[in-house]
Order: structure tokens, then sequence, then C-alpha cells
């Protein structure tokens, strides 16, 4: 197995390149996913967030309603700082217990590992062979943020402020995949990384 880390800032692009990455047949595994089902309906860390942030992040049907709680979390208050921190302290001890059981299931194939983590740059590990982060420019991430997740500018700026600074995270890369032109050239630079990837010692497809 060859464990590769995948990250970036909100709105670079990354799950695009964890798409094309998938296509060469790394098997990834999604950090953002594993806190999807983490935090389902019913969930016991589901109620764990309830206890501590309010039933309103809770919508009628028991699903976690993501933009209460983003409302809470994200701005520069000491409170959402402080609420962030609780947040990332309920979230992350049992969602490093996932990632681990998926990444041991592959322990002993071939295989490229993709751990496609946001939290990369803030949560560094020292078990992967490259960290690739997929970059662009700040102001271009914002617009993607409002054109196609329909954030205000103001919210998807905060996003942006929550996470570790972009220079900060560049300066933890092995390999940096730039974002900021078409389709066609990152597809053309995740194939290189791809090549690279499998000549350090992974696996070319599923077989």
């Amino acid at each position: 197995m060859l464990l590769v880390g995948l990250t970036g800032g909100i709105g670079a692009g990354k799950s695009t390149v964890s798409v094309l990455l998938a296509e060469h047949g790394a098997v990834i595994v999604d950090a953002d996913q594993i806190a999807r089902d983490l935090q389902s309906a019913g969930s016991p860390l589901l109620e764990r967030m309830a206890e501590r942030f309010g039933s309103q992040i809770i919508r009628s049907d028991g699903s976690l309603d993501r933009a209460a709680v983003a409302a809470i979390v994200f701005g520069e208050s000491d409170e959402a700082k402080l609420a962030l921190s609780d947040l990332n302290g309920l979230v992350h001890p049992a969602m490093q217990d996932e990632i681990k059981r998926q990444i041991t299931q592959q322990a002993d194939t071939d295989r490229v590992v993709v751990l496609d983590f946001p939290l990369l740059g803030e949560n560094p590990r020292d078990d992967i062979a490259a960290t690739v982060v997929v970059d662009v420019d700040t102001e271009v991430a914002v617009q993607r943020l409002v054109e196609f997740r329909n954030m205000n500018e103001s919210d998807a700026r905060n996003r942006v402020a929550s996470q570790i600074g972009r220079d900060e995270r560049l300066a933890k890369a092995t390999h940096v995949i730039d974002n900021s032109r078409g389709l066609d050239e990152l597809r053309d630079q995740v194939d290189a990384l791809w090549n690279e990837l499998v000549a350090v010692g992974g696996s070319s497809g599923a077989g």
C-alpha cells in the first residue's frame, strides 16, 4: 500500500482531483464522507453535537442542518472559535477511528490509497508517502464558493479564514496541483501525479 495525503483549502477543487485519482484506480478514503456518515440521523455523534450546540442543528427529519452548524462555528468572534474547537473535539476522534479502519483494510495490498482530508495541514500525519495540495488563489476559492455552493461572500471568507493559510498548507506539500485553469489542464497534472505515484510503488489499477 502506498498511502498518499490529498488536501486543499475549501473551494480549491480537491474533490475533483479525488475523482480523477479514483478513475486511475486509487482507493479513496474520503474524510468528508466519513464525517457525513458519522453525523447521520440518530447517530451517537449527532446526539452529542445537539447537546453542545442545541437542538436547532437537527432538522425535523432528524438529519443534521449543516448550515445551522456553520452559522455557529464559522466566524471571527471568540464564541465562534470556541464552538469550532468544540466541534472538532467531538468529530475528529470518531473520524480518525474510521479513517484508520479503512486504511488498515488496504494495508496488505499494493494499492495507492488516497486520504482525502481537508484538514491534513492542521492535522499532519507521519504515515503518508506524499502530501498532495490542490491550490488556487484565495479570491478564486471565494468566488467558486459563492458561485457553485451558493454561499454569501462573508460566509465564504469566514470558511476560508477558519482553515490554515495558503502558504502554510503549501509548505507541507510534496506535490502541488494548480487548479486555477480548466479541467483539461487539471487532468494532465493528475495524470502526471498518478504516473509518479505508481513509479514509487503503488498499483496502477484495481487488479
